[in-house]
């Protein structure tokens, strides 16, 4: 489990670069070789120590060794010149292994300030090498922090999920392990520790022999096509344990220099994207294809061993898409490998992506003789679906294992699966899969259920729908933009609430002569790039431009333009998790035509437009009064006005809380948990002591906390702390405290501060630039506030609170129509589809 101090000291790291070098994959990177250059200097010591000799650092690399590096008396500019200068040098040291060299190949310094540069070296100095567990998970937990989506399509796997597939796949002491887009190899660590676990006895001693250990670190391989991520996962590796880890740097999809070796287990979470154009792969591959991920999928299930099993995570087009690649690499796993799929929620790669994925399930002896595909469907994974992702109750995962394992333990013994009871999922045979030819791996398609609508047939939206696209007239031609009178619309006019809300006006001559086209009054307009998936119902004749895709209905006997826009919430979804492309990413309008919906009769499809159409006048008349509401404070002219450091202590020293014993239990309060334009707060998190007196805001009881930087400034982030762990809390370094000196409530306080009127006064004094700007202290301290006595300041507050319940009550009340609406709309389709959200 990973300390406080050493967290501490990689926050404490990153808080020195993120000035100097903001982007979290290169923070990293400087840490590690940092931290590597540290700890080959602890090793010559502790050689010495034991009567031996420095091997890192010797001959003309001895002027590079630590001590030297941070002597007492080296000049700013001195330091940073021979920091410089060694991790340059280092790949060239013959005193040091070809791991070492490889993690310092192309190691340079992305900035020249000397002082950044110790202040960083001081940090990294308190780090002392230690080959262990705890130091592995200091590593992992560095690496946590690269949450964004790489060039190519990588997503960072949780956690939970990697150890989830591993314990599925159940890896040997003996097989050997691949994961050909290892990234940080974390794949390969969990299934390192899952065969030292499954190899212990009753006390916890390890039952493997010395030389099962020796070839168990030799079974582990990986790749990845970017040297950075082959630099960072060595490091991770050998920090847990590994002494000689084995990640190349190597393009899986066209390279043929490894084509001819296998593996006994390969689990992957690849690279969903391909660049513009497609991949360019050599001719090898069984599927002939240029999509990345067809391609990491087939690679995968053809360099299994005979008696081979894999865990793929792989995006929602591997599942249903109609591409001829698609349906052959479906047809392939089913035909030579696939044993199960597992539906994973679309939230787990929050807070960076809400992409819909599943886990296909591969085992080549299993398949040769089974003739059924389980599909499991996980609905909670121990985490809330939001950018978050806070810990819940519910977890679908341990159910999972345990049914999976059970019927794969049927299929390896050949006992019959009939009796096998899955409540987290169905068993189809491949029959019934391959009938249509289409071979779509989305399980509930095959589940028979009694919905009320789930028998309706399912048809390409192209069969009842025109797609129309369009275009932008030439800004260049002047008379195409003035005096127009048609209304034309582009991504920007698509509101996040299913409307359209703007145009600007173009000439006809513009539409006759331009590849804009028309979208008629009552078409469902769906943005298929750059913003992709947000959708509107055109109450007008529009013309569009070319991010823009219209549905309009062919016959309106067929399908109504109403049920259209209601059907559009759902393919929105679908069409936003498949976007493709770097730069600019989209979706084609023959994928959009291919989608199947499903078509009721007419008159049913009146009646559920009809229902829904109900629920959203109730929700849009609740949402007027929250867009519309705003406390109001009666003001008296005898009331006095008084700076809030006249009534309120601005920051209260932590000295205050100095006696607290380190093992004592705190609130932490991110700032994401600070709601906008709510009175109070509550704690989610608890933290000891030691681990937030460092660099957090430190708060009471009955503290009121507001935001001083953009945006979350601007969006009103404030509350009134309660319910505190002790009473006390550390949160956010982006935020003001205000304690009442008792001549204010903080209810008052709150309510003077957390307003439009405040906001618009500060704002243009912010100081800093573009998206780092920052309330100054002294704007605080000198803004006034009327401080009537305090017998008036409750009764007001007590009126605003009676206000703010009935607000509440609005926002209950579209929460429970919502549900309603998406009740109706789960019953169109069927299924129990946790994708499908209400109608804005």
């Amino acid at each position: 489990m990973l300390d406080s101090a050493t967290k501490r000291r990689i926050d404490s790291a990153r808080d020195i670069l993120v000035g100097k070098v903001p982007d979290p994959k290169s923070q990293v990177e400087q840490i590690t070789i940092a931290l590597i250059y540290k700890f080959m200097d602890d090793m010559d010591a502790e050689s010495e120590e034991l009567g031996g000799k420095r091997s890192f650092f010797t001959k003309e690399f001895a002027r590079y060794g630590w001590a030297k590096l941070m002597r007492s008396g080296l000049g700013g500019h001195e330091t940073l010149n021979l920091y410089s200068e060694a991790i340059a040098s280092m790949p060239e040291n013959p005193g040091i292994p070809a791991l070492f060299r490889s993690i310092f190949k192309n190691a340079y310094l992305p900035y020249r300030d000397p002082e950044t540069l110790k202040s960083f070296l001081k940090i990294i100095d308190e780090f002392e090498y230690d080959h262990s567990e705890r130091l592995g998970d200091a590593f992992e937990y560095l690496l946590s922090v690269l949450g964004s989506q790489g060039d190519a399509g990588q997503f960072r796997t949780p956690r939970h999920i990697i150890d989830f597939m591993v314990t599925i796949i159940d890896p040997k002491k003996d097989e050997k392990v691949l994961d050909p887009a290892c990234g940080t190899a974390g794949f390969l660590i969990s299934s390192y520790k899952h065969i030292l676990l499954a190899n212990t006895d009753a006390e916890g001693n390890s039952t493997l022999t010395p030389d099962e250990k020796g070839r168990l670190a030799l079974n582990f391989s990986g790749y990845d096509i970017s040297p950075d991520m082959v630099r960072l996962s060595l490091v991770n590796l050998y920090l847990h344990g590994f002494a000689d880890p084995h990640i190349e740097e190597y393009d899986t999809l066209t390279s043929l220099d490894k084509w001819n070796e296998y593996a006994d287990v390969i689990l992957a979470n690849p690279p969903f994207m391909s660049p513009k154009g497609g991949i360019k792969p050599h001719k090898r591959f069984s599927i002939q294809a240029s999509r990345s991920e067809v391609l990491f999928v087939d690679y995968m299930a053809e360099h299994l061993t005979p008696s081979g099993r894999a865990a793929i995570i792989v995006p929602e087009g591997i599942i249903f898409q109609s591409g001829t690649a698609y349906k052959q690499l479906r047809k392939m796993l089913v035909d030579t490998s696939l044993v199960a799929v597992i539906s994973l929620p679309a939230g787990v790669f929050q807070p960076y992506s809400g992409v819909k994925t599943s886990i296909i399930i591969l085992d080549k002896s299993i398949a040769k003789h089974n003739n059924s595909i389980a599909f499991f469907k996980i609905d909670n994974d121990g985490f809330g679906l939001g950018a978050q992702r806070r810990a819940i109750t519910k977890d679908d995962l341990p159910i999972v294992v345990t049914e999976i394992a059970e019927y794969l333990g049927k299929l390896r013994t050949h006992d019959s699966v009939e009796d096998v009871l899955l409540t987290q999922g169905l068993i189809v045979s491949k029959e019934k899969i391959a009938e249509n030819g289409d071979f779509n791996l989305s399980g509930e398609r095959y589940r028979e259920t009694t919905a009320q609508f789930s028998h309706y047939p399912f048809i390409p939206i192209g069969e009842v729908c025109n797609l129309i696209g369009g275009g932008t007239p030439s800004k260049a031609d002047e008379s195409y933009w003035q005096n127009g009178s048609v209304k034309w619309i582009s991504s920007k006019h698509i509101g996040s609430r299913g409307q359209i809300t703007g145009y600007e006006l173009i000439t006809e001559k513009a539409v006759s002569e331009s590849s804009t086209k028309i979208a008629p009054k009552n078409s469902t307009i769906i943005i298929t790039r750059v913003s992709v998936g947000k959708f509107a119902f055109a109450d007008d004749d529009y013309a569009i431009n070319q991010d823009l895709t219209a549905l309009v209905s062919k016959n309106c006997e067929r399908i109504s333009a109403k049920f259209l826009s209601i059907v559009a919430l759902h393919i929105s979804t679908v069409v936003a998790q498949n976007a493709e492309g770097i730069g600019v990413r989209g979706v084609t309008r023959n994928f959009l035509s291919d989608l199947q919906i499903p078509l009721p009769p007419l008159e049913v499809q009146n009646k559920l437009v009809a229902e829904i159409e109900a629920y959203q006048k109730v929700i849009d008349g609740a949402r007027a009064v929250l867009d519309n509401y705003r406390p109001h404070i009666p003001i008296h002219p005898d009331w006095p006005l008084l700076e809030l450091t006249e009534t309120c202590t601005l920051n209260p020293r932590k000295s205050e809380v100095s006696s607290f014993n380190d093992s004592t239990t705190v609130s932490f309060v991110p700032m994401s948990d600070i709601g906008e334009h709510e009175m109070y707060f509550e704690p989610r998190e608890i933290k000891r002591f030691d681990e937030v007196t460092a660099s957090y805001t430190y708060f009471k009881d009955g503290d009121v906390l507001v935001a001083k930087v953009t945006p979350c400034f601007e969006n009103g982030k404030a509350g009134i702390a309660r319910n505190l762990q002790n009473q006390i809390g550390f949160g956010s370094s982006e935020f003001y405290v205000l304690r009442s000196k008792g001549t204010v409530l903080p209810e008052w306080v709150f309510l003077n501060i957390a307003n439009p009127m405040f906001r618009a006064w500060a704002t243009p004094q912010m100081t800093g630039t573009g998206g780092l700007q920052r309330v100054p202290r002294t704007v605080i301290e000198k803004y006034k506030i009327p401080v009537p006595p305090i017998e008036t300041q409750q009764s007001i507050v007590a009126e605003i609170e009676a206000e703010q319940a009935l607000v509440a009550a609005n926002r209950e009340l579209i929460e429970r129509f919502e549900k309603k609406i998406q009740a109706t709309i789960t019953r169109i389709w069927g299924e129990d589809n946790d994708d499908l959200k209400a109608l804005p």
